[in-house]
């Protein structure tokens, strides 16, 4: 299964960045210097985020200044916050379909094939894990299995 991360900026777009790849976008943010929202909370978008950074030849750690700032909150957070500073948010396409503090802000960089959001699910041994909810994991993995037994 897979979900997407989509760069959101100001609609009016000052780092004229909008259809760019990804990493010529970040490159361009930082060159100049224009407000970046990260979540900075070590979840699985933040380091999405920071490989990118690195992929684009920036070390965040290091190349950061007043422009970036990180807000160690969730998603929600960040978009808020970025919708209120007119920032660029780096956002998985989930969340900003459900966003509704859009603000000025829309998608500026999508369809970059890093920035594809791949991840997969399994089932686990209800034996070593009670607490699993088996019927729906199998529910999941095999739909119609209980139409192929009858």
């Amino acid at each position: 299964m897979y979900n997407d991360f989509v760069l959101i900026g100001p609609k009016s777009d000052p780092a004229g960045v909008k259809g760019k790849d990804i990493l010529t976008a970040l490159q361009t943010i930082k060159a100049k210097q224009v407000p970046f929202i990260s979540r900075g909370d070590r979840s699985g978008t933040n380091i999405a985020e920071v490989e990118l950074w690195k992929d684009a030849g920036i070390d965040i750690a290091v190349d950061k200044g007043p422009w970036y700032r990180e807000i160690g909150q969730g998603m929600g957070a960040a978009l808020n916050t970025a919708s209120a500073m007119n920032a660029y948010v780096l956002s998985d396409r989930g969340t900003w379909l459900a966003f509704n503090n859009r603000g000025d802000l829309g998608i500026m960089v999508e369809g970059d094939k890093r920035l594809r959001n791949q991840y997969g699910v399994m089932l686990v041994n209800p034996a070593k894990h009670p607490s699993v909810k088996k019927d729906l994991g199998q529910q999941l993995f095999y739909p119609n299995a209980n139409e192929a037994n009858a």
